[in-house]
């Protein structure tokens, strides 16, 4: 077998196993425990992540199966297809990877601030989330009209007739899906690092638990994405095994929100052996600073209303 036969049936694992498994994600997140939205802000970034993650791997991922085995691609099918696919090939990653950048923020926020802020609101998350979806889509909303045309030959081209759409674009994804998102990650995260270094004093176990997770997940987003980005952007034409394993470690970043909230987020572990066990819970998780510890105080007897 191949290298390019191996990379081709890796892509249609990744299609099968990741929309498993982010569905399944998205179900627990989704359960009641994580529906105190108010009070659980950073899980409505999770939800949408898992979508856009499983949108992911149906573009230029289904693609490398499909060329590589079947002999066509979805995204030649028609100008309309095209259109679309070439979109969202650019708009799920991106909004995808500044999804995870406002997450950090909203953790930042979350362990810097004793009292609830404008971004801890569920409606004031909604808004964020469709203006952030809304403007990335209008980065991309040339393909719908000057994407893709036909070939004098009668099939379809991804270039488009009016400019020059690669390597132009890919140079565009790098910063916005991978340059400007990671620095925005790394500097927030360093904030939630420090603040939960200084609160050894109080309990913050569910602040540590969402926290950790967010803070890997940066790591893995540097190490799992930025290369194949680069290496697309700048050495489109070095070896293809090279491109096709570097392509398959970025499309597998997208699958690990399953594994790595399994390992790493308590909650997510509980409520995904009840879901297995068929448990039902309905408990909601309080954020830490809605929980007061009350001690009374030593050798002070209570007084009785005269």
């Amino acid at each position: 077998m191949t290298v390019q036969s191996i990379a081709a049936y890796y892509s249609l694992f990744l299609v099968v196993v990741g929309t498993t498994m982010n569905l399944l994600t998205l179900i627990i997140l989704l359960r009641p425990v994580f529906r105190h939205r108010k009070l659980k802000p950073t899980i409505y970034y999770m939800r949408v992540i898992v979508v856009f993650d499983i949108l992911m791997l149906y573009g230029w991922n289904l693609d490398h199966y499909l060329s590589a085995i079947q002999g066509f691609t979805i995204q030649r099918l028609s100008i309309p297809v095209c259109r679309l696919m070439s979109f969202l090939n650019y708009f799920a990653p991106q909004s995808s990877a500044w999804l995870r950048v406002f997450a950090c923020i909203d953790r930042y926020f979350i362990v810097s601030r004793p009292h609830e802020t404008w971004l801890s609101s569920s409606k004031n998350i909604v808004i964020i989330i469709t203006c952030l979806l809304s403007f990335i889509a209008v980065l991309n909303c040339q393909f719908f009209i000057l994407g893709c045309s036909y070939n004098t030959n009668g099939t379809i081209s991804v270039l488009s007739p009016s400019f020059k759409v690669y390597p132009l674009w890919d140079y565009i994804n790098l910063g916005f899906y991978n340059c400007l998102p990671f620095i925005f990650m790394v500097l927030f995260n360093s904030g939630v690092i420090y603040y939960l270094s200084h609160l050894y004093n109080i309990n913050v176990i569910q602040r540590r638990s969402v926290s950790v997770t967010l803070i890997i997940t940066t790591f893995l987003f540097l190490v799992m994405t930025v290369p194949a980005t680069i290496a697309f952007a700048f050495f489109s034409t070095a070896n293809s095994a090279l491109l096709a394993f570097l392509d398959s470690l970025l499309y597998t970043y997208h699958i690990t929100s399953f594994p790595l909230y399994l390992i790493t987020f308590g909650d997510f572990q509980r409520e995904f052996y009840k879901l297995i066990t068929c448990h039902k819970n309905h408990r909601q998780v309080l954020p830490q600073h809605f929980i007061v510890q009350y001690k009374k105080p030593m050798n002070v007897k209570s007084k009785d209303p005269p």
